[in-house]
């Protein structure tokens, strides 16, 4: 192999060589890391994330933005808690994913019909979530204590969290979707150059709804299943998750300028997010530290994908 080759493979499979990196680290440094338990612990605590980064990967290859699906995640959090209270805990965890998808499809309309740059009008609507979101709860917490409630965060099939399953089910499905559909085609041609795109005859702003509405309905299926687990719906839930998920997006490798991506990519960009947090929870470290490192990777991974672009 080449040294051209060698910086391809590194730059392809960067997230991959990361966590292999740091799962060395962190089991040379600490015996409690490589247990069943831990791991398992890790994927059921980021389950709500890696469902969002799945869905924003759609939104990013097709060239947009969503900056409101923490606060999408806020609002469906609170209606879940609110209606499973005060009328049933099942269809509770079911309005969500749906209050997720109106407001993911709010999102796609606007940015479509105003013809502005996503990244705008998300900082907007994610606003007006935010307010609704705290409107609904009335600034307090909503506690559901209930087992009808709290099954779908709590509960174990083949010893594995639901949560878990739920996140694995939804990312192959997207995988499938973005790999293997007429629907994928066009999200990557949209990305890739709307205006060919368009001239081929794909209907470009359509195919951006639906990414959108998919990154909302993603938020609020995770708040279903974060709500579920706390047994707590609230409007601070979910404050700084659509940042989390943009770089777990990012992180995995696929391009900001939109065209290019894979779904995998960005649950390998959570996980090592959630190692190296779970790295600095078990060593006890400084929280800042973990910040900085965080940062630090992030800037590795775009700068070994910068570099990759040019060598090509």
């Amino acid at each position: 192999m080449t040294p051209i080759h060698i910086l391809r493979f590194c730059q392809s499979y960067a997230v991959l060589i990361l966590i292999a990196v740091l799962m060395a680290t962190m089991t040379l440094l600490s015996d409690s890391f490589l247990t069943g338990a831990n791991l398992l612990n890790i994927l059921n605590q980021n389950a709500p994330l890696a469902i969002m980064a799945s869905a924003m990967t759609l939104v990013i290859i097709a060239g947009g933005f969503d900056l409101s699906v923490g606060s999408t995640f806020a609002v469906g959090a609170v209606c879940s808690a609110w209606v499973a209270l005060n009328v049933d805990p099942y269809l509770g965890l079911l309005l969500a994913p749906v209050v997720g998808l109106t407001l993911g499809l709010m999102n796609g309309v606007v940015i479509t019909a105003l013809n502005v740059h996503s990244f705008l009008a998300t900082i907007a609507t994610s606003l007006i979530f935010k307010g609704i979101a705290v409107v609904i709860s009335d600034g307090r917490l909503i506690p559901v204590r209930m087992d009808e409630f709290t099954w779908l965060g709590r509960g174990k099939v083949g010893g594995v969290f639901l949560s878990v399953w739920v996140m694995i089910a939804f990312a192959l499905i997207l995988s499938f979707v973005l790999t293997r559909t007429s629907f994928g085609r066009k999200v990557l041609a949209v990305g890739g150059n709307q205006d060919a795109a368009i001239l081929s005859g794909i209907r470009a702003d359509r195919i951006k709804i639906m990414t959108f509405a998919l990154a909302g309905m993603a938020a609020g299926l995770a708040s279903a299943l974060a709500t579920s687990r706390i047994s707590m719906g609230q409007a601070s839930a979910g404050s700084g998750f659509e940042l989390q998920a943009i770089a777990a997006v990012i992180l995995g490798g696929t391009s900001i300028y939109g065209g290019v991506g894979a779904v995998w990519r960005s649950v390998a960009g959570v996980m090592l997010l959630a190692l190296i947090n779970n790295g600095f929870n078990i060593l006890n470290a400084d929280p800042f530290y973990r910040d900085l490192t965080t940062g630090l990777i992030i800037l590795a991974a775009i700068g070994i994908s910068s570099v990759g672009k040019k060598a090509h």
